[in-house]
């Protein structure tokens, strides 16, 4: 005779599948609302001498705080990430800056996607596939080039950050290809922004803000759209085999 569990503790482990991705939706909206300016360029300017005086007495310690908080902003999508990677760069340079500042995005955008798989997206997964349909056949062609694809989220932030998260959850993306998908596709405009961040102390000493728009410079876009061309290459070779 086989054992069921009651329903009651059912519904009660699918509700704690949920709340980490609950709790992640919460904490985003009321950061929105909260955190702004805190999290901003302007506190960053105004607290500059007190967190270079930090890093210079506590390097290890600096490294490890600041990779906390950029993990928690990603993971509870608050606002602030683009101040967060311009701060990795003035306090820690390009390098380490840049690899200190894709490590901490890689492991908040793990973390909201496995809460988002572990809540909801087996579920949502297994009814887009039984549906079928235009939905059906957008998920299956993800896993065909989920490489790809994945890299193409990344590369091309025509997908916002956070919903970049949410769809691999929800259309059952392994968790290996989406983190390596993630750390590789947020590099170029990781090290540009970080690169910016080290120029910070000049900025500030001409009292000015900087210019985020860099990214969308020839200079810079040409090289990371390329770098989206070669990903979509496998794709396009797909394409033209069966269309032959």
């Amino acid at each position: 005779m086989v054992d069921r569990a009651p329903p009651n503790s059912v519904s009660k482990a699918g509700l704690l599948r949920k709340l980490p991705f609950v709790l992640i939706l919460a904490a985003a909206v009321l950061g929105a609302f909260t955190l702004r300016e805190h999290l901003s360029f302007a506190a960053l300017a105004e607290n500059r001498d007190a967190l270079l005086a930090y890093r210079d007495a506590h390097f290890g310690l600096a490294v490890l705080a600041f990779m906390l908080g950029y993990v928690v902003i990603v993971a509870l999508s608050l606002p602030g990430a683009t101040v967060a990677t311009l701060t990795g760069g003035f306090l820690f340079g390009v390098f380490p800056g840049a690899l200190i500042n894709v490590v901490a995005a890689t492991i908040g955008a793990v973390a909201v996607f496995l809460a988002a798989r572990a809540g909801f997206g087996q579920g949502v997964a297994s009814r887009i596939e039984a549906g079928g349909g235009a939905a059906a056949r957008l998920q299956a062609g993800l896993r065909e080039n989920e490489w790809s694809v994945l890299l193409l989220m990344r590369l091309v932030p025509a997908v916002p950050f956070f919903l970049a998260n949410l769809i691999p959850a929800f259309v059952g993306t392994s968790l290996w290809r989406f983190a390596v998908t993630t750390f590789v596709g947020i590099i170029p405009g990781g090290v540009v922004y970080t690169s910016v961040g080290a120029g910070l102390g000049e900025v500030f000493a001409r009292g000015e803000t900087p210019d985020l728009g860099i990214i969308f410079t020839a200079p810079v876009l040409l090289p990371i759209l390329g770098l989206a061309a070669l990903a979509a290459l496998p794709i396009a070779l797909k394409a033209l085999r069966k269309g032959t």
